[in-house]
Order: C-alpha cells, then structure tokens, then sequence
C-alpha cells in the first residue's frame, strides 16, 4: 500500500483553490491512497531533469506534481497546478538529501543555472567574494551541495543571496545567510543544532528523507486521515515546527525559560508542543495556561491535532489563570461573591466622597491594581515606599497617606460584606498555594504571557515548585492588550540566559505584516525583564497584495462597502468561516453584524470560546486576540472610536499614563491587523484615527 506524503507548500495553498478543483484533488488521492500500485496512475514528465518527478491527473485542466521515489513507498504531493505550468514547475526542478540534515529538500535547478553565468561575470571583477573566509570543508560539513557551493563561490554581495532565496533550498539558504550575518560555522551549526546532527544519509533514499522531514511535510496513513488534513490544511500545519521552533521545544532548561517573537512566528506552536514535550518526558501534570477562555478553547483543539495518545493528552492541564485561581478558591472556602464593575465604581466614589480626596475613581482603581496588587502592598509602610513605575502623576507622602486611605477603605468593605474581585480571588488563591508543600503541577506552559498581571504571575509562580523545566513562556510584549507593567524577576521568574526569539511570520504575507509593523515602529516598549523589546528582523516569505487603507464620509457608506468587499471574497471562492471583521467597540460590532445580515451574509457576532466555521466573525480587536484569517476588515478606525476617549487617560491629568494608553491602543490595533494571513482591508467614517501610519 502506498503511503502519501503532503508538502508544506501545498497545504497553504490548497485552501486558495477553488471548491471544485479542491474536491476533484481529494477524490484523486484518495484513489491514489487506496491503489496497490499508485506508480498507474502517474504521468512522466518530458524534459524532467529529475525522473522522480511525475504528475497525476485532476481535472482536465489541472495537475498535480508528484515525487516518486525510485524505491520504496512515499509518494510526496508537491504542487497542484494549471496543466502546461505544472509540466513546467516540474521540468525546472530536482530534489535531493540534505548531506546534514538528511531530510528532503527541492530547488529550482534552472533558476541556479541562469544565474550562475551573470553572477560569475560579476565576480571575475570583484576584489572580494563574499564567503572567502568560509572554507569548502566548512560549508560541506553545514550541508551545503556542490550545487549550492558553486552558486555560493560566485556571490558578491548579500543583495544577490537574499534574491536567491526563492531558488535554493531552504536550510541550505539559511546556513548562507547566518554566515553572511557574522556568524561563525559554529555559531551556524549551533542555531540550526537540531536541524544539522552530523550524520550519514544515503543521499538516495528519498522515503526515508521525507520521513525525517517533519518540518515540511505530513505524512498521511490513509484516506480518511488525507481528508482531515485538507479540510483543515492551515489548522494542522499549525503543529508542526521549523527547526528554529523544535530547538526551543526539545530544550532543557534549568529553571523558567521564554521564547519570543513577533505576530505569526508560532509562539503558540511552540507552546503546544512544548506541553505535549513535559507530558511525554515526564509524568507529572503539565498546566497549559493563558488569560481568556477564549484562547483556552483553541490551545485544547490544537492539543487534540497533536497528540494522539489519551494518556499524554489526559496529562496536560488547559485553563486560564482565573479558572485556575477560582478552583483554588473554591476547593478552600467555596465560591465567592464578585463584585461587578458597577458596584466597584460605586464604591470608589463613595470612598471619594466621604474622605474628601482629589482623586478620580479611575486614578484610584488603577492604583489599586497598578500598585497594591501588582506589588501584593498590604501596609501603609509598604504602600508610602512602593515603586510606581510608570503611573506618571507623582504622590508626595501627604498625597500616599490620603490614596492609602482610600484603598484601605476598599479593601476593608470587600472583608466586611465576603465581596471578592478577580483579582483578589488570585491573590488568596496565591496564598494558599504558597502554604501548600504538594504543587499541583510538575511544568507550567504560558502563551500570550505579556497579558498576565503580576499578581497572575505570582499564582503561576506558587503552584509549581522552583526546578528545571519548571515555567515555560511564549509571548510578544508587541502585541500587550491589557495594562499591566510586570517584571518577571520580581515576581520570582529568573528567565534571564533561558530566553529565545522566533522572526519568521508563517501566517501574514510580507506586505500585510510590514504595514502592520508600522503601527507599533518607533514604540518603546518593555521586554518584561527590566529592558526593551525590539520586533527587528521580523518578516515573512510568503507575499501578496498590500492592504487597502480607506476613509468614508459616514457609517452607512462604510457598511455599504464592507458589504461589496465580504461579497467579493465570498465570490471568490473564499469560505464565511475564513472571513473577519473587527472593531474597537462592541456596538460597531453589532451593526456590522447587522448590516452583513441584511445582505444575506452568513454572519455571527463572536461571543463565547467558538468561532463560527460556517459564518463570518464579527468581533471586537480584543475578541480577536489569538485568531486567524484569510481575509479581514478592520472598521471604524476613525479619531473618535481609535483609541475611544474612556480608554484614555487625560494627557493633562497624567502624561505617563497617558502615553501608556496610547502604547496599548497601538499595539490593539496592531494585534487586530495582523490577525489577517492574505488580504488587509482597514476603514474608517469621518477622520481617520491619528494610530494610522502615514495618516496623522
């Protein structure tokens, strides 16, 4: 029985195929699975300069590109393509083993050749080559083929190996260019470690390359397991890992460890993975944990595409942080009696009004959470010497005493009448566990961790004990929502020399993410750790068209054109489930929802942990948070609602603050953008935002 192996290059862009073409494919391999002799049903290409290449009929019209191994089993599907240019991709290309890593890889011999000629004329007049100072022996011993060596010996200028990242393979490009940027072939060697192992492969065997080359193909073992795969071709992708990705995975680390990286470089792949790593290792309890249920839900759907096992999947732990501090809660005193954001408010202001202060109830608020909760303050004395980093209005001690008795005012009433808040909840869930010798987990996992407040962290921090492999973050301070300043050494996490960046975006195309980048350029934003964090070398390979930015006269215009775009996209083939719209406020939420349904577009306002699969999401930037799409409408990204008035403190009242807001605002912008993988839409009624770049 032949096995079928699916690259990763087809699988992002089989979901752009249309819905006929899509099924005639899954009708043609789910034959080809389920033939003895799959070699039937495949076609040789004339003029091939590798043999194994071989096509496969879909329709009429379109082919697929199949390599065929000269022995055993593995067939790999790499392209599905219109007739004369699937004989043309294939008659262009080869594959072969990398010497290094052993797996498989494809390039595009033609392209080498034709610029082998023009680049030597260039080098015959340069004075200095550009890898001189690496030897052959040393670019071998990286995997470089003699192909590869002979294209690299003629390269002047580091603008001639980015142009040829398209044609040559794609570990060997990545060797060149480490070394291009100043690393030593062992720094190389060491950044690609568990890529290159140093072993012997029969240079021949390409079913055993695809087999260890779990970076860029999917195995499938049957036709059912061959539907799942196109059904959800960019949710399983999702879980498998380049190898900068499985470094960080597969490390050991002797206490907390971060990775980090900007938007769609697979922070939450490496999450899931890593969970599923502590579970295999180890049979201990693994909490794999975030800051909504929302995010929880999709964390669980992943788990269930990666692991198969019941029993490792029944070891790992997925809730939020307040789920976790409420079952803690609970398990001791029973469920508490929250107090909602109104009878908060009301509280406050009483407080103002009966002590006479000259502070608003916001400002108050924020102090309590900012300060007291954020540094677990619990006397006058600690609170008078408290670090207030970045609240930006100054206290002198008077002012400190008059704030202490405000927030020792609250907390007196919440004891009084058993009310309880979150955060207040997690503080004595914290408490307990700290009392507790038996932890209820072995390994803590976090993702999206730049939105957990100190006080979150110090809960996490309590319900593992200190050891190795013990906290594991994946985050980006980039793209922060909430308003919480942490320091992780502060609230005992020690990440420093254990921490990693991820720079390759597989979700967004260039073009999207670099507009998206300039929303947050120039931004000075913390790194969690005492220093800045900077989105440099971020990019993606994969390209399309640039987002459309575009200003309306009135609400009405603007839906009247978000409507035409959603019908284009539908039109075209793309599915309801992969369309978004986000807004900054709910209510232009649920006018746009309102206004898609009086055009007959399937449509659902996003509330709970499920996104529609059969509708289009329509959602709030924050409900975004964690979510993809192949197209996206951002709305109403005017001066009045980015960022709205509320959600900004006065300038004149705190100018820290106030710059803080901004930075937040930015960065919820930035998330909603770049929640889009192929096409960007952002619009606006009356005067655009001032967040907008190259718009003011």
């Amino acid at each position: 029985m032949p096995s079928l192996a699916i690259d990763r290059d087809f699988l992002r862009e089989y979901a752009k195929l249309d819905k006929p073409v899509q099924d005639r494919v899954t009708e043609a391999f789910a034959k080809f699975e389920q033939s003895a002799h799959a070699g039937q049903h495949l076609e040789k290409v004339s003029n091939a300069r590798d043999t194994r290449f071989r096509t496969i009929r879909i329709t009429q019209f379109w082919r697929g590109v199949v390599l065929a191994p000269e022995s055993g089993d593995t067939y790999t599907l790499l392209k599905v393509l219109p007739h004369d240019d699937a004989y043309v991709w294939a008659q262009r290309r080869s594959a072969s083993v990398n010497a290094a890593t052993g797996r498989i890889e494809i390039r595009d011999v033609s392209a080498i050749e034709d610029s082998m000629s023009g680049l030597a004329g260039i080098a015959r007049q340069a004075p200095v080559m550009l890898f001189d100072g690496v030897s052959d022996a040393d670019l071998r011993r990286l995997g470089i083929d003699e192909q590869t060596l002979a294209f690299a010996r003629v390269l002047t200028d580091p603008v001639q190996l980015d142009a040829a990242r398209s044609f040559l393979p794609g570990t060997q490009w990545d060797v060149l260019a480490g070394l291009v940027a100043g690393l030593s072939p062992e720094e190389v060697w060491a950044e690609l470690g568990d890529a290159i192992v140093g072993e012997q492969y029969d240079p021949d065997d390409l079913s055993a390359a695809v087999a260890r080359s779990s970076d860029r193909v999917v195995l499938v073992d049957g036709p059912e397991e061959l539907l799942a795969v196109l059904r959800h071709p960019f949710a399983l992708w999702r879980v498998y890992l380049h190898p900068v990705q499985r470094k960080a995975v597969e490390a050991h680390y002797r206490g907390p460890a971060r990775v980090s990286g900007g938007p769609g470089t697979g922070k939450t792949v490496v999450a899931l993975h890593r969970a599923r790593q502590l579970a295999l290792l180890d049979d201990g309890p693994v909490l794999l944990t975030t800051f909504t249920s929302t995010l929880t839900g999709s964390l669980s759907a992943g788990l269930k595409l990666l692991i198969e096992s019941d029993e490792v999947r029944e070891r790992i732990d997925v809730r939020n942080v307040d789920q976790l501090a409420h079952q803690i809660f609970r398990d001791h005193h029973g469920p508490p009696r929250l107090l909602d954001a109104l009878q908060e408010s009301e509280l406050w202001r009483s407080l103002i009004t009966a002590l006479g202060l000259p502070f608003s109830e916001a400002f108050l608020e924020q102090e309590w959470r900012q300060v007291v909760l954020s540094q677990n303050v619990s006397t006058a004395q600690e609170y008078l010497s408290a670090k207030r980093t970045g609240r930006g209005r100054r206290l002198g001690p008077r002012q400190r005493a008059e704030v202490w008795q405000a927030i020792w005012g609250f907390s007196q009433r919440l004891r009084e009448d058993d009310l309880w808040t979150h955060e207040t909840v997690c503080a004595e869930a914290t408490r307990l566990l700290e009392g507790q010798a038996d932890k209820p987990y072995r390994h803590i996992v976090v993702d999206e961790a730049q939105d957990l407040s100190p006080a979150q962290w110090r809960l996490l921090r309590a319900a593992t004990d200190r050891g190795p492999n013990d906290l594991f973050l994946a985050g980006d301070t980039h793209q922060r929502i909430y308003s919480h300043v942490v320091s992780l050494r502060e609230v005992g996490i020690e990440v420093a020399g254990r921490s990693g960046k991820l720079t390759l975006n597989y979700r967004t195309t260039a073009e999207i993410l670099e507009w998206s980048l300039g929303l947050v350029r120039g931004e000075s934003i913390d790194d969690m750790d005492g220093g800045l964090d900077s989105i440099a070398g971020c990019r993606s390979e994969m390209h399309g068209m640039p987002p459309t930015v575009t200003g309306y006269r009135g609400t009405n215009e603007e839906f009247e054109q978000l409507s035409a775009r959603v019908r284009d996209w539908l039109d075209a083939g793309i599915e309801p489930g992969e369309i978004g719209v986000a807004a900054r406020a709910k209510w232009l939420v649920d006018a746009a929802v309102k206004a898609l349904a009086a055009d007959s577009v399937p449509v659902e306002a996003l509330t709970g942990a499920v996104v529609p699969t059969e509708a289009v999401s329509v959602g709030t930037m924050h409900r975004m948070k964690g979510l993809e799409f192949r197209c996206l409408a951002v709305i109403g990204v005017n001066d009045k609602l980015v960022p709205p008035a509320g959600a900004v403190t006065p300038e004149a009242d705190d100018a820290s603050a106030h710059r803080q807001d901004i930075q937040r605002e930015r960065c919820l912008l930035f998330v909603a953008c770049t929640r889009a993988r192929e096409q960007l839409t952002v619009s606006w009624h009356g005067g655009n935002s001032e967040l907008l770049p190259g718009l003011g």
